[in-house]
């Protein structure tokens, strides 16, 4: 019995993953929420699927870390191979990347003094610049207790982004693309916002 349930959800994750897995990354990797994903799919979807292959995509890629950056490895982004069936018919196959050892990175830790949201949106833009945003990252604890409050502080599309994802029940860690740069700098003029930045081309650790 425990042999069938697997080979039903196998077949039913990949029943999922051709109906509409492909068209939810594409949206994931044009910035989209969970909710507009949602609402732009062109077969219905549960909310909860939806949220999961989110989730999963964004660990995939490497823009949601599980474990602190640094530690020793690292995912590499997926690859597509193009590959021909026996009638020439090209099509595309997705690798995902494996996690690769590296050398633990022994972290030079500071605090962030300026006082001013903009002082940090600086800060950070310019950090990224120096990095590279696949190299750099900030610490999230919204899925911890009482944390996800904080999101009542930000933009209606921050807070749909915040909201729409699946936060495990411990501290992740996020890419700090552009829009992730705006949410911590918007948190952080509450005053109640601490978390940690992560650099990892200059090994700098930044506690805010």
């Amino acid at each position: 019995m425990e042999g069938q349930e697997y080979f039903k959800q196998a077949l039913s994750d990949f029943a999922f993953d051709a109906a509409c897995g492909g068209e939810i990354r594409h949206l994931a990797d044009l910035g989209y929420t969970v909710k507009q994903i949602a609402e732009q799919l062109s077969c219905p979807v549960p909310y909860g699927r939806v949220q999961q292959a989110v989730w999963k995509h964004l660990s995939d890629t490497g823009a949601l870390l599980l474990e602190e950056p640094g530690i020793g490895t690292q995912k590499k982004p997926p690859v597509f191979v193009k590959e021909y069936d026996k009638y020439g018919r090209p099509s595309f196959r997705r690798i995902n990347g494996q996690a690769q050892s590296q050398n633990a990175i022994c972290w030079i830790e500071r605090c962030f003094l300026g006082k001013e949201p903009r002082e940090l949106q600086d800060f950070l833009a310019m950090q990224c610049e120096r990095n590279g945003e696949n190299f750099s990252f900030v610490s999230c604890s919204f899925g911890l207790k009482g944390q996800t409050g904080l999101a009542s502080e930000l933009g209606e599309r921050q807070q749909e982004y915040i909201l729409g994802l699946p936060w495990e029940q411990k501290i992740v860690y996020h890419r700090l693309d552009q829009r992730m740069r705006e949410i911590v700098a918007r948190l952080y003029r509450t005053g109640k916002y601490h978390e940690t930045l992560y650099f990892q081309k200059n090994k700098e650790k930044v506690f805010l």
